[in-house]
């Protein structure tokens, strides 16, 4: 196989016109590119430079390689470019994946801070199911995703999971609710009501679950949903009451109210995870702090 930086030193060569010009553009010894071209030539399988006069000048063979070497020479200072920028967080492409009620809330803010700071990288937002995101990352299908895990959740070799924030579950209810008289309901006081299920089966419907357990009793559910608009919908006709984190309630029915819950106080944490191995990359360290950041959520 030819050898690039031997086919740099034939270019230098061919370019001054001797050895000797080329050893001096090189920093080289002059022997020491007379060795480099012969073993080029050894590559090769054939002669490479001959002699004219005191100085040299490249046969057929030697103008084709010194020809590569120059579009070479030209690629690889394209490529230390790229490089540069990419490390510098001028350029590069990352790939989120996120799930339905963070995305105008909390991702929104952040992406909108990091094009601003990194403008030449490209971001690829992806809607997804909390638990399913961590394994685009764990393959490297996505660059950062954010999940909802349970404070003790395994850490995975390589993977750095990183906390944003814990939200708040509010207890939603039809307008003129007696209940609605009350700033602030302890869950307890919801055991006797007619439940909406808000949230599909997942980490998402876990915090209600453990919440109302700790309180003593199980929901009783007579609609569900797996989306928060509709579950307010439902609930003001009427058919009950809902638990939806407070991310979830950016738009809010006109015919509910909404409450906040103590005794407990059931919360999802959300997280975003990353590889490890991503974290040189400007544009996504940007992002992480945005996401934590208090103007992010």
């Amino acid at each position: 196989m030819l050898d690039v930086r031997r086919m740099q030193v034939l270019h230098a060569v061919t370019t001054t016109g001797s050895v000797t010009a080329a050893a001096a553009r090189l920093g080289y010894t002059p022997s020491a590119v007379s060795q480099q071209v012969a073993v080029l030539e050894k590559e090769a399988g054939t002669a490479l430079l001959e002699r004219v006069g005191r100085g040299v000048r490249p046969t057929a063979a030697g103008l084709l390689l010194s020809r590569y070497a120059a579009d070479i020479g030209a690629r690889l200072a394209e490529a230390e470019t790229a490089l540069a920028d990419l490390r510098a967080g001028r350029t590069g492409r990352l790939t989120l994946h996120y799930f339905a009620s963070v995305g105008p809330t909390l991702l929104a803010p952040a992406l909108a801070r990091v094009r601003q700071a990194h403008p030449g990288v490209a971001i690829d937002p992806r809607l997804t199911e909390p638990d399913d995101a961590l394994s685009e990352v764990e393959h490297g299908r996505a660059d950062l995703a954010l999940v909802v895990r349970r404070p003790t959740g395994e850490q995975q070799q390589g993977i750095r999971v990183v906390h944003l924030l814990d939200d708040a579950y509010q207890v939603v209810l039809p307008a003129g609710h007696p209940l609605a008289a009350h700033r602030t309901i302890d869950l307890g006081d919801l055991a006797d009501q007619h439940w909406v299920g808000s949230e599909p089966p997942g980490p998402c419907r876990a915090p209600i679950a453990d919440a109302c357990a700790a309180a003593g009793f199980s929901p009783r559910f007579v609609a569900k949903s797996e989306d928060y608009a509709t579950a307010q919908g439902f609930v003001a006709a009427g058919l009950g009451i809902s638990l939806i984190p407070r991310l979830g309630l950016g738009a809010r029915h006109p015919g509910v109210v909404v409450r906040r819950v103590r005794t407990p106080e059931p919360f999802r944490s959300i997280h975003a995870v990353v590889r490890e191995s991503s974290l040189d990359q400007p544009a996504l360290r940007a992002l992480l702090k945005a996401l934590k950041a208090p103007s992010g959520a």
